[in-house]
């Protein structure tokens, strides 16, 4: 069976939206949880989601697990593949929005590709490069303090230049009101500047149909749920895919059986459904910090759905309040809660030991050594800070040969103002101790 879009969604709960979103507009989807196996027979559909779970893994790790699901969607002859991302650009400095749409057009032979995050029909939409949410700047929206890829910028033509190795551009909304001619020579501006990935802006959902069909066009594109909405109509308007939405319900087996609600977000919205929830199940809040002292809070929790499934649905969260997650964090470190609320109930007690008794001092001192091992591996701009870095005692002999006190760089690095093998020559570790 030949397909038309493959998507490779970066976690479970956004391929389970834009899979909705695929169906009803008319394409006929199937949803996968991981990369599937080569032999698996596929229905009569349109399109195919595979989900994964790299949004907040290291850019390698996210790089190479999208490559394999490209090549399998590749294989089934998608002539179009969407990375699908969070509506709200959950990313960092080091990826992986960047990284892996980079990956994605070198394998496709693609120059450029349209990213937005835009969709207006949950409030979010993007206007001169910068993302709104409800009305907000999302650097002023409550989205901005995520405990786990907090957004401190709006402008996401800035946010992914800093995590991309080419460069970034606008395609503006006057370009996408003007309708495919305008954003397809506008494009072909940007290609010849060297851009890469182009932010696109849409406020209506008439500007995501534009920015479907132009994107068909193209190998790959990036964006939320809002883009894969332009691209099922393009497909279907272009008639190559039917808008006979009842043909889904021959790959949609009935469902039955007992049921339960997993939530591991501590987004603000998923706490309000939590909050519904209890109102109609029974929903039971696991204790992160138990998770870390090593307390077996999964068979407690099993043990507990248990008595209860039978009468109806049951709910179990890992998430918390972000003033809650703030505090273990702090604690804790960010990459052990990290690894506690989003990836699920997973017991990993030597690492709660470690955590338990590490000083600030060698917390800051392992979260260096992995940031060296992330920058060294990932797709990131080729600039001094971004390179195999020194050791702290490479970086003060080095000062001291250039006459600065290794305790005065120690000083500097502790404010922020100072990053490991960013001292190159004199005159940078001069500029610093002037500007201090």
């Amino acid at each position: 069976m030949t397909i038309l879009l493959g998507s490779i969604a970066d976690d479970y709960t956004g391929a389970s939206d834009l899979a909705n979103t695929l169906t009803k507009n008319g394409l006929r989807t199937v949803q996968t949880v991981g990369i599937p196996d080569p032999s698996l027979a596929l229905p009569d559909v349109d399109a195919v989601v595979i989900s994964l779970k790299i949004r907040s893994v290291a850019a390698e790790e996210a790089v190479a697990a999208a490559l394999k699901a490209e090549s399998w969607l590749r294989g089934r002859g998608a002539i179009h593949v969407l990375y699908k991302i969070c509506s709200t650009f959950d990313s960092t400095d080091l990826g992986n929005i960047g990284p892996v749409t980079e990956a994605l057009l070198s394998v496709s032979s693609g120059d450029i590709a349209l990213v937005t995050p835009a969709f207006p029909e949950t409030g979010r939409t993007v206007y001169l490069g910068h993302l709104f949410v409800n009305g907000q700047p999302l650097d002023e929206s409550p989205l901005k303090d995520h405990p786990l890829n907090p957004m401190g910028d709006a402008n996401l033509v800035r946010v992914l230049a800093r995590q991309s190795r080419n460069r970034s551009g606008l395609v503006d909304l006057p370009a996408v009101a003007a309708g495919t001619d305008a954003v397809k020579a506008r494009l072909g501006a940007l290609r010849g500047e060297g851009v890469a990935a182009a932010i696109a802006d849409a406020v209506f959902e008439r500007d995501l149909e534009t920015l479907g069909r132009v994107a068909l066009e193209m190998p790959v594109s990036t964006g939320a749920s809002g883009i894969g909405l332009g691209l099922a109509r393009a497909l279907v308007s272009s008639g190559r895919a039917s808008a006979n939405t009842g043909a889904n319900d021959a790959i949609r087996p009935p469902v039955g059986g007992l049921a339960a609600v997993l939530a591991g977000s501590c987004s603000v919205a998923t706490l309000k459904q939590l909050e519904a929830a209890e109102r109609h199940m029974p929903v039971l809040r696991l204790d992160t910090e138990k998770l870390l002292a090593g307390q077996d809070e999964i068979s407690a929790a099993i043990a507990w759905a248990g008595e209860r499934i039978a009468d109806g649905p049951v709910a179990i969260a890992a998430g918390a309040a972000p003033d809650v997650v703030s505090r273990l964090q702090a604690r804790y470190g960010r990459e052990i809660i990290r690894a506690r609320d989003r990836n699920g109930h997973r017991s990993d007690r030597r690492r709660a030991r470690r955590a338990r008794r590490e000083t600030p001092r060698r917390r800051r001192r392992r979260n260096l050594r992995r940031h060296r091992r992330q920058a060294r591996h990932s797709s990131l701009p080729d600039r001094p800070g971004n390179r195999p870095r020194r050791s702290s005692a490479e970086d003060d002999r080095h000062c001291r040969k250039r006459h600065v006190a290794g305790a005065e760089v120690r000083q500097f690095r502790r404010r922020g103002l100072l990053r490991h093998g960013a001292v190159d020559d004199a005159l940078t570790v001069d500029f610093l101790m002037h500007s201090a």
